[in-house]
């Protein structure tokens, strides 16, 4: 078996198609379907924005009836059915991509350039039998680490809410890497997404418990349809603003650590937006705007910080502290976060234990 790099333009790929020197082999495909418009539009704004994108991998053999050289696409079929549907003029660009709502044809002509001159990574194997060519991907993804849940959701789910979450990820990365949230790696292997996902489900359902499944069952409920996801979209990406633009001497305190800074946001999304699970539950009602005072907001927020990052839970924060403990994702210690931080950015709580905290 011998394996070759090359690199193939999108014009290339293209015209190999239209001459049928390029051809699908669907046993070797994983699903056979069209990816839907959020995830087609994604990997087309990849190639605009001259990202890269997975290698492809291409069989070439010979064709005895008319003794011609093919190649058929062993591993990305997608990724090229989805590049001519858009050379096609099948589909728009939508989201947040500034092609929004072009196609291909409605793309000015040094992007449409710049379209069928990108550069296509593909291994092209050739010498091998079908049998090889099994065993070399068995191979592969024997090295490949198993998938945590939340890149099983990613996986699993390519519907309206995974290209949610993969926009706000996007948008979010520096955030969350200069605030010291996560780390590369951990970005890599989606914390930023079950972070997102987590935000979701308390504007809708307020300070709860949450586990995979919970969340699994939120990508499987919006996969179809996402309704409010443009307003969320906004909303929650006006509440990080907040935090790095007004906030920012929060920044790697243990305000930010990820179970702290989901309390942060549904306290601060409460405070401005309003979440009717946290009005009707616990009689909080929402100010209108993120916090009364930003100086004094800014110093309670710090002094609950330092108090967590000093284990003070015998101080005038225990309460805080307490619910930055073991099992930070269950209500209880949800609750304490949650309440402790509406009492620091100035919201009026009604629970007597936590009225006077600040």
């Amino acid at each position: 078996m011998q394996i070759n790099t090359n690199n193939y333009s999108v014009a290339e790929i293209i015209d190999m198609l239209d001459r049928k020197e390029l051809i699908v082999n669907r046993e070797y495909q994983r699903g056979t379907g069209l990816w839907p418009h959020g995830p087609s539009s994604y990997f087309i704004d990849t190639i605009l924005e001259g990202y890269p994108f997975p290698k492809i991998y291409l069989y070439e053999f010979l064709n005895r009836p008319d003794r011609r050289m093919r190649k058929e696409i062993v591993d990305g079929q997608q990724r090229i059915t989805t590049i001519r549907r858009f050379y096609n003029n099948e589909f728009e660009i939508k989201g947040e991509s500034k092609f929004r709502g072009m196609t291909f044809a409605q793309l000015p002509d040094e992007d449409q350039d710049r379209f069928m001159a990108y550069a296509v990574s593909v291994d092209v194997i050739r010498n091998a039998t079908r049998a090889e060519i099994l065993q070399m991907f068995r191979r592969m993804n024997a090295y490949t680490l198993p998938l945590n849940e939340p890149e099983k959701r990613h996986s699993t789910y390519q519907g309206q809410f995974k290209w949610f979450v993969n926009e706000m990820s996007d948008g979010l990365n520096e955030f969350f890497v200069q605030f010291g949230v996560f780390t590369d790696r951990q970005i890599l292997r989606m914390g930023d997404a079950e972070l997102i996902s987590e935000c979701v489900l308390a504007i809708e359902r307020g300070i709860i418990s949450t586990s995979a499944s919970d969340l699994t069952r939120l990508y499987k409920r919006y996969d179809d349809s996402f309704p409010s996801g443009a307003n969320y979209y906004s909303d929650l990406r006006s509440v990080f603003d907040f935090i790095g633009g007004e906030l920012s001497e929060l920044r790697e305190t243990h305000m930010m650590k990820s179970y702290a800074l989901l309390s942060l946001v549904t306290a601060l999304f409460h405070s401005r937006f309003g979440i009717a699970r946290i009005t009707g539950e616990y009689n909080i009602q929402s100010p209108g705007r993120f916090v009364a005072d930003r100086n004094q907001a800014v110093n309670n927020l710090l002094a609950l910080a330092q108090a967590h990052e000093a284990k003070e839970s015998e101080g005038p924060y225990g309460r805080y502290v307490w619910g930055c403990e073991a099992a930070v994702n269950r209500l209880p210690r949800r609750y304490a976060r949650t309440m402790s931080i509406l009492r620091a950015i100035g919201v009026d709580v009604q629970d007597p234990d936590y009225a006077n905290l600040f």
